[in-house]
């Protein structure tokens, strides 16, 4: 989570989590699900939309044995750290994760199997939006992963055009975006209009809402447009080696405009 630089800071809200048919869920102080893990598969992705977050894959270089080793994933929002344990545990990447609140942090560690920092993974307390305009961050993301909500989850916290430049900046040549929208404020056209925006028309692809209402965006840093037979390509490389469903993904996801 983040805060919008204009608006006064509010308290953090409480962290807390509930368990249900083998499924630990992450809540601030509502009902609303901010994240989730499989009790016995803590480095799996539960969730639909979270899966659809490692689309970004679909745009990678997997020719190689080890071909995302030496690259950088990156989130925005730790929520449950689902994407941050898949990166750092599954696709054995660099990973940094930033996250305002430090009881995210905490609860992730005590009850989500978020590892400590090492060599390879860091997470960051701060306010993403300051964090990542810091030099030291640009041009070094390869896969940007973004969901920045609230406890009332009603739309995102950081969503200006300025912020997609910022998040733009810190991708590499080849590095990928990926944006959860999601909220009860119809805010999606906004949303979109305003990552085309930053990164371009012809940049931007999205996937068809899930059944709860969250739409995946990617982005790209140089927009390309592969065939439908290079993607199923990597979609099948991408669920051989990691179990994600990609080739399902292919029938939900498409170029915007």
């Amino acid at each position: 989570m983040s805060r919008d630089k204009n608006l006064p800071a509010a308290p953090l809200p409480e962290v807390n989590f509930s368990d249900h048919g083998g499924v630990r869920f992450l809540h601030l102080g509502t009902e609303w699900v901010q994240g989730s893990m499989l009790s016995d598969a803590p480095y799996d992705i539960q969730l639909e939309y979270v899966q659809r977050m490692m689309a970004g894959l679909l745009f990678a270089d997997l020719s190689s044995a080890t071909p995302l080793a030496k690259q950088h994933a990156m989130q925005l929002g730790l929520g449950s750290a689902a994407l941050t344990k898949f990166c750092y545990k599954k696709l054995r990447m660099k990973t940094t994760a930033i996250e305002i609140n430090p009881q995210v942090v905490i609860a992730c560690r005590l009850w989500f199997k978020l590892p400590r920092d090492d060599l390879r993974l860091q997470v960051i307390e701060a306010d993403a939006a300051a964090e990542i305009r810091k030099p030291q961050h640009h041009g070094s993301v390869d896969l940007l992963h973004v969901d920045l909500y609230d406890h009332e989850a009603a739309a995102p916290v950081l969503d200006s055009a300025e912020f997609y430049d910022d998040c733009k900046r810190l991708l590499s040549d080849e590095g990928v975006m990926t944006v959860n929208l999601f909220g009860r404020d119809s805010s999606y056209p906004r949303s979109l209009a305003r990552i085309a925006e930053a990164f371009g028309r012809e940049a931007v692809w999205a996937f068809t809402p899930t059944r709860e209402g969250n739409t995946v965006v990617l982005a790209q840093r140089t927009p390309t447009r592969p065939d439908r037979t290079a993607l199923l390509q990597q979609a099948d490389a991408i669920e051989s080696q990691w179990g994600l469903p990609a080739r399902k993904w292919l029938r939900l996801f498409k170029p915007v405009f």
